[in-house]
């Protein structure tokens, strides 16, 4: 029976660590939200981040369980390896350090290459994106925001929205309110003028079982509070086109890069003419990148 132990205790390891892997995770669009908070301190809710109290508390378990230590020690072992799995996938896909704002041109000043841009506007628009990104992952309908991200950026949410799928998971964001948009400021390269974003939100994240109904990650009742840093991006030298009744220096009238076909893009992602993909940066705003800040969960 002693000579089984060993083999015993490494199947309880291998059961628990299968299960830590096959776990799904919370995630809204784009898998920011985590299990634990990150991006400082905030006095209190850490989201389920393991802490020294507890390790010591295991520890002195399995040191008292007479038989059963080896298997609680594994247990500890494991459960270290789930914490620091967690805190990995939150920092890779949140990278909790906002970007230095420094070396921006102040937002007001890009009315010198574009005197109609509105920075009330810009506000709006990014937290109605938000909102709509987050019903399209909900829905698992991401298509409708492939018009304002870039080909990149479209293509690293569908990847990840199609591994959901293929888990037979629904990940819900409910009670979304966008708390605050800040346009950190402005820069310009060759190619594109760029804007920097820090969006403010509370959403409630949970990840559910599509055959089940169970929950299987996250929680119908905690609220998270997300910070983002969202960069937008236009191609140079195009403006905001004057509003209605207003003089207008330049055309307005948004056509297809690749027909020159007029197009609505409130209606489709392509070119009704020739199905020409159309990209927001040809001659509007669209998201280039976004970056997680920080996560407080209040529960």
């Amino acid at each position: 029976m002693s000579k089984k132990k060993p083999l015993y205790i490494m199947l309880v390891f291998i059961v628990l660590l299968v299960g830590i892997l096959t776990v799904p995770a919370i995630a809204d669009a784009g898998n920011f939200s985590g299990h634990s908070d990150y991006g400082g301190s905030f006095g209190g809710s850490s989201g389920g981040s393991f802490d020294s109290s507890g390790l010591w508390a295991l520890v002195a378990l399995s040191n008292s369980g007479g038989g059963t230590g080896g298997i609680i020690t594994i247990i500890i072992v494991a459960y270290i390896i789930l914490n620091i799995l967690k805190k990995r996938k939150n920092t890779a896909a949140a990278g909790a350090v906002a970007s230095d704002f420094s070396e921006l041109m102040p937002i007001h000043t890009i009315r010198d290459i574009d005197p109609n841009f509105s920075e009330a506007e810009i506000k709006e628009k990014v937290a109605n994106l938000y909102v709509q990104m987050q019903d399209a992952w909900q829905n698992k309908k991401f298509g409708t925001m492939r018009p304002y991200m870039t080909d990149a950026l479209y293509s690293q949410f569908e990847r990840q929205l199609q591994e959901l799928i293929r888990s037979g998971c629904t990940n819900y964001i409910d009670r979304i309110v966008v708390l605050d948009v800040r346009l950190a400021g402005w820069k310009a390269d060759k190619v594109n003028d760029s804007i920097i974003a820090v969006l403010s939100t509370r959403i409630v994240d949970y990840t559910v079982n599509d055959k089940t109904g169970k929950v299987v990650s996250g929680s119908k009742t905690a609220e998270k509070f997300m910070t983002y840093e969202w960069t937008l991006i236009r191609s140079k030298g195009m403006k905001t086109p004057a509003a209605e009744g207003e003089k207008n220096e330049g055309p307005v009238t948004l056509r297809c890069p690749s027909c020159g076909a007029p197009v609505d893009i409130n209606q489709s992602a392509k070119c009704p003419y020739c199905d020409s993909v159309i990209n927001a940066g040809d001659y509007d705003w669209s998201i280039s990148a976004i970056k997680g800040i920080s996560q407080r969960t209040k529960y």
